[in-house]
């Protein structure tokens, strides 16, 4: 959620920003819907004040021996009016909840201004795609061929936008979580394994809902979740929780199945691993202090980056411009890795620092000494990364003209010292 006081005080700079952003939101009525929720709460404090003085008084009387039968009568009145207001203050919260938590959040200063993906900005570029002697296959017809990825067996049990991993398909794709857990816990990251559901309060946190509840996987007869990204349980570790300066930075990493219904990918690539319902992903989670969040958001970049280099696969890094970003970002970097067959780079990782947005919703605060007015932190995350589009770009770069397969040196002792998938 952005900062109401700064709606309240600045309206128009945020109008601009979120106009940058290619959103056109009626802020006036967020702006009255805040005012209606802020009096109406004042009244019902009053309510209860006046409730709690009665009840002192009426007990003062009866104990002196006076009659307060009339007092009884005002005092039940008067709690019949505080459970009307009570129901008037749900209503109103209701109402503007259901304009604040569609804001999104304002880009970073520092974000180039855009209006789509096409004007993003390229970073940096890291390595050189190889230059084939023959055709390279897509990874669909890579795994195929050596029977580790089975489409059709997979669709028969669950549909489309499923995967059977078999054989070295499955090592491969087991090998590359435990090599990227281990590498970013060398570097200095936490690992926890989480709940892959979560209830709504966690979802709204992070900011899935209520924009995204039809991208969502909702448990029937529950008002629980399958979770999209591990950010969703691993950024709910300390809501509503008050940490103090020296716990921050704290830095975790997780590896979750991830489950999304995909409801706005029609028309984008369907085959193969890159778009699945289910998929496995290493994720990184920071909380820290505001100064410090940018910088935080730098060094994440290059821990994801670093899985790259290690299993040496050319990328690039893609700053997003205002029109592309995410719903909670304020700035991200998209990494994107080199595909052959189809001779472009695809992302992989998407790390972004959404400042103090959710933090905000999760009631996520710090410290900085003892008996200082807390203060929210910020959240940074970012794929470290996603496993499948991993064992992509593996197959394709690491492909033989024979159909065969190299394994990357990295992960050799992750799969019982194997340097090479062929058919048997």
């Amino acid at each position: 959620m952005i900062d109401l006081k700064l709606l309240r005080n600045k309206k128009d700079y945020v109008a601009s920003r979120l106009a940058a952003r290619g959103t056109e939101i009626a802020l006036d009525s967020v702006i009255s819907a805040d005012a209606d929720r802020m009096s109406a709460t004042r009244e019902l404090e009053e309510m209860r004040k006046r409730m709690n003085e009665e009840s002192a008084e009426i007990g003062k009387l009866a104990r002196e021996g006076k009659d307060i039968s009339a007092r009884r009568r005002e005092l039940k009145t008067l709690s019949d009016a505080i459970k009307e207001k009570e129901s008037a203050c749900r209503e109103i919260e209701e109402r503007f909840n259901s304009l604040a938590l569609v804001l999104p959040n304002l880009p970073d200063e520092s974000v180039p201004a855009g209006k789509s993906e096409d004007e993003n900005v390229e970073i940096r570029k890291w390595g050189e795609p190889k230059q084939f002697s023959f055709e390279p296959k897509s990874h669909v017809e890579i795994g195929e061929n050596l029977g580790i990825l089975d489409f059709k067996r997979a669709a028969k049990m669950s549909g489309a936008r499923f995967a059977l991993y078999r054989g070295p398909g499955a090592w491969l794709e087991r090998a590359l979580i435990s090599f990227m857990l281990n590498s970013h816990g060398a570097n200095g990251y936490e690992e926890v394994i989480t709940p892959f559901m979560v209830n709504r309060q966690a979802m709204t946190g992070t900011g899935q809902l209520p924009k995204f509840e039809d991208d969502l996987f909702r448990l029937e007869g529950l008002d629980m979740f399958l979770i999209p990204t591990a950010e969703v349980s691993v950024t709910n570790i300390y809501a509503g929780e008050i940490l103090s300066a020296g716990e921050l930075p704290r830095r975790f990493c997780a590896y979750t199945p991830c489950f999304r219904k995909e409801a706005g990918s029609y028309g984008k690539i369907a085959t193969g691993l890159i778009r699945q319902h289910q998929f496995n992903k290493v994720e990184l989670v920071k909380l820290s202090r505001p100064e410090d969040s940018m910088a935080e958001l730098e060094s994440l970049t290059a821990d994801a980056e670093l899985i790259l280099q290690k299993l040496e696969l050319p990328y690039r890094v893609v700053e997003l411009c205002t029109g592309d970003l995410g719903f909670s970002a304020a700035k991200t970097y998209d990494l994107e890795v080199w595909l052959p067959s189809q001779n472009r780079y695809v992302e992989i990782s998407s790390c972004s620092n959404f400042g103090d947005f959710q933090a905000r919703r999760l009631g996520i605060r710090f410290r900085r000494e003892s008996g200082a007015k807390p203060e929210l932190v910020h959240t940074i995350n970012g794929s470290g990364l996603a496993i499948g589009r991993a064992l992509v770009a593996i197959l394709e770069n690491y492909q033989n003209e024979d159909g065969s397969v190299e394994i990357p040196k990295s992960v050799r002792h992750y799969m019982m010292d194997s340097d090479i998938i062929k058919k048997p």
